[in-house]
This record gives C-alpha cells, structure tokens and sequence, in this order.
C-alpha cells in the first residue's frame, strides 16, 4: 500500500547502503513522470532526468561520486539535470500550447486576452529576463533594473548567476517529487552533491551548457544504510508569524 504524504516525507531518509536487491525499473520512471510535474519557474521546465540502470554506466558515475556508499551500492542513480540553456526552446513550447489549446474560432473576450497575455510574457519577457551575452547583458540589466527598483517594485534577478540558481530551485523541486514520490512506495533515495561534475557530464555525454544538480542513488535501504536517528533544528527556530 502507497503511504500518503505525510507518511512518504516521514519516511524518507537520505539511504546510503542499499541492499543488493533489483528495484522496478518502471514504478522509478512514474517516480520520475512525478517529478515533471514540479512547479517551475515560468513553466520552462529546465532540466532534465538521467536514469541510469547500465551497469558500467553506474560503476563510472560511482567513481565520479568518489565511491562514496550511496552510489557505490545503488541499484540504479537518477541525475538531475539543468538545462538554462534550453530556454528559448521550452518557451517556444510554451507559446505552440497556448496555440493549441486557445485555437478555437469564438473564444471569449477574457480568453483571448489571457491568450495575448501568456503570449507577450513568454515573447518579450522571458527573453528580456534570459538573453545573455557573456554575462555583459546580465550586469547592464541588473543596474537597470535596481534603478527602476528605487521606485517601484521590480524583478530583479537579472544576471546570468541568477537564472543559473533560478534554473537550479526548479531542479531541487523536480528532485523533492522524486524522492518522496519514491518514499510512497517504500523506494530508498539519496541526494549527492559530492561528485566529479565535469566527468559526471562526460559520462553521460551531456553538451556544454547542461549543469549538474544532483545525483540521486535508488534502491531499498540497508539496515546500515540509515547513519542515525533524524536530527532538526526545533521547528521554533526556523518557523516566524509575521
């Protein structure tokens, strides 16, 4: 029986020993079909899900991973992906689904301006938000946009470090849907940071602008896999009223 949120997010733990026992391939990829359903900011969706179930492919991504337990002992890995890059493209996309859904020859005054609405931002915002030039473009936004800021409320996360992190929170919530969605049906997950970057994109042939986020290590936990009891900060040290 599928556990419910609550129990799912009670139940996840960062597994670094699994046991030597095989995982359903396609109950993962539902895992990972949930994952893609993560908010994003502005719908673009930029990243990318690796699931990696070849056995060289995951030996060399253990080495990239320092051979660190959780990848070392995982039945399969999961990397998480950002592709910032992608932006025109996933916007284009954007754009072709409003058409589609929108193509209808007496549709109501409010659709149709909601229509011209999504349009424009994903036309003239979105590109005034992600065009680049070496970073150059970014920095000459950025002060404009302070500028504008001393007067009335503005968007200013405009440099190329910025949608780099903005591409990267989408990531982390697709990553957080993953796992718990794994936790519901009694998976094991662990979220790595530590790794060879660099040789993790050589191995799975990835182009110049993808960027890792993380690689998740899958299977069913080891009784040796959970280091310790949970620890966190009392929840009255991070939780205000204002």
């Amino acid at each position: 029986m599928e556990k419910t949120v609550s129990e799912a997010i009670a139940y996840r733990r960062s597994t670094r020993v699994y046991k030597d026992e095989p995982i359903d391939n396609e109950k993962v990829k539902q895992c990972l079909r949930n994952a893609s359903l993560a908010p994003t900011s502005s719908n673009l969706q930029l990243w990318e899900f690796y699931h990696v179930r070849s056995k060289d492919t995951l030996e060399n991504l253990a080495k990239a991973c320092f051979n660190q337990n959780a990848a070392k002992t995982a039945q399969q890995l999961v990397v998480v992906v950002t592709r910032k890059d992608l932006w025109k493209q996933r916007a284009q996309a954007n754009i072709d689904f409003l058409n589609t859904v929108f193509d209808k020859p007496d549709l109501e005054p409010r659709l149709v301006k909601r229509k011209k609405q999504a349009e424009d931002y994903y036309k003239k915002l979105i590109p005034t938000i992600y065009s680049d030039f070496f970073g150059i473009l970014g920095f000459i936004k950025y002060w404009i946009f302070q500028v504008v800021g001393l007067f009335r409320p503005i968007y200013r996360q405009t440099r190329l470090s910025d949608m780099r992190i903005v591409a990267h929170k989408s990531a982390g919530l697709a990553a957080q849907n993953f796992m718990i969605s794994m936790a519901g049906i009694g998976y094991d997950t662990c979220p790595m940071e530590g790794s060879d970057t660099l040789r993790v994109k050589q191995i799975l042939d990835l182009p110049r602008g993808a960027e890792i986020n993380m690689i998740i290590g899958c299977g069913i936990r080891d009784v040796k896999g959970i280091y310790g009891p949970r620890f966190r900060v009392p929840f009255e040290e991070v939780y205000f009223e204002k």
